[in-house]
């Protein structure tokens, strides 16, 4: 094994941390093996380097069921992979078609990128329903996220979607064989992280931070069921809290005790806890977009202005709706309104942090435009 240090522990003298509660394993059973099938292909195509074996992971993941998948630009600048042209470049020695225009200036469009070797076979590679290919594409995004490898190389991060899918919760696990040598030696990176608490030699054990994500639950955690895909966990409101982070409640709390939007508790919970659905712009939804940007030209500006206001007023940015509405665009689709902010967020007036609600701020474009904006405390936004 190259890279990787005959032994590591994480600091066993540091003070226990305040027991909190487990979070909800991600995937069943099931979608682990589905979770570590998708690995195993991916791992298998004659790629080099982890840039574009991470990107492999998400494309072949959407398109695992027709063999195509559909991401945009801003989908592979969220990847922050070192080198994202030569990622996408790689794929047409494997006869990949599509993807080059991944590399475009529009970031919201999505690209339709063919994998032949996922296309109308007998025997499906990836053989996944709807519901499970949805699972495992949520997990491969939770994992890669993650807090512990947020800000990590490629690497680690696509090391510890081998390891997550692999490991089980709370017991050692080997690594796979089909571990790219690049992961191989950003494993010491994990360890440091705290994505794994032990490292030695071929063994490694899940922190207790990302044991959610494992691809293998423990006997006692997987209840007999009668249905393929169960329906996930239902938490309440005050246990979804709980378990957010302590700025993704912070925000929370601004948003539901905002006496300006007096939205009720179940309009806050719904938009907080519903599973994130990428919308689907058709040509109807592009043909309505063009004829809002004639009859409606040059709105960044104004977008990016309202938005600081609005967060200067309330605590926090509004929701797409809110902002729609307030710049009297005229009555618009969900689909309409999303592609909209889109563009907007693509051109640099706005920006948010997806898929969060209630985040919508200025972008670079419009900083010099709204650095002067005064807070409701008396600051300027930033």
């Amino acid at each position: 094994m190259q890279g990787v240090p005959t032994s590591f522990s994480s600091s066993p003298d540091a003070p226990a941390a305040p027991v909190a509660k487990p979070k909800p394993f991600l995937l069943t059973p099931r979608q682990g093996e589905a979770a570590r099938a998708l690995m195993a292909y991916v791992g298998s195509l004659p790629l080099k380097g982890a840039d574009a074996q991470l990107l492999a992971v998400v494309i072949c993941i959407r398109a695992a069921r027709r063999g195509i998948g559909n991401l945009t630009g801003q989908d592979l600048r969220s990847l922050r992979l070192a080198d994202p042209e030569g990622a996408v470049n790689s794929f047409a020695a494997l006869g990949w078609q599509g993807q080059e225009a991944l590399l475009g200036e529009d970031m919201v469009t999505p690209v339709a990128v063919t994998v032949p070797d996922l296309v109308d076979r007998p025997d499906p590679r990836l053989p996944f329903g709807k519901v499970m290919r949805s699972r495992v594409s949520g997990w491969t995004a939770r994992t890669t996220a993650a807090k512990p490898v947020r800000k990590t190389s490629t690497a680690a991060r696509l090391a510890a979607l081998f390891l997550a899918a692999h490991g089980p919760a709370d017991e050692y696990g080997t690594l796979p064989a089909h571990l790219p040598d690049d992961c191989r030696a950003a494993l010491p990176e994990l360890l440091a992280k705290g994505f794994l608490c032990e490292l030695d030699g071929e063994r490694y054990l899940l922190s207790e931070a990302v044991r959610h994500l494992s691809g293998t639950r423990p006997p006692s955690d997987t209840p007999p069921r009668t249905r393929d895909e169960p329906e996930a966990e239902r938490l309440s409101w005050d246990e979804w809290k709980d378990r957010a982070s302590v700025a993704l409640r912070r925000h929370v709390e601004a948003v539901e005790r905002c006496p300006e939007c007096s939205l009720t508790t179940a309009r806050v919970s719904e938009a907080f806890m519903r599973t994130a659905v990428p919308a689907q712009f058709d040509e109807k939804v592009r043909a309505a977009y063009a004829a809002w940007e004639a009859k409606y030209p040059g709105q960044g500006p104004a977008a990016a202005e309202f938005a600081a206001a609005f967060r200067a007023a309330h605590g926090h940015g509004p929701s797409v709706k809110q902002l729609c509405m307030a710049l009297g665009w005229g009555k618009m689709s969900r689909n309409l309104r999303i592609f909209v902010i889109r563009r907007l967020i693509a051109d640099g007036w706005l920006t948010n942090t997806d898929p969060v609600p209630w985040t919508l701020r200025p972008g670079k474009a419009a900083q010099p435009r709204t650095s002067g904006v005064t807070t409701a405390s008396g600051g300027r936004t930033r």
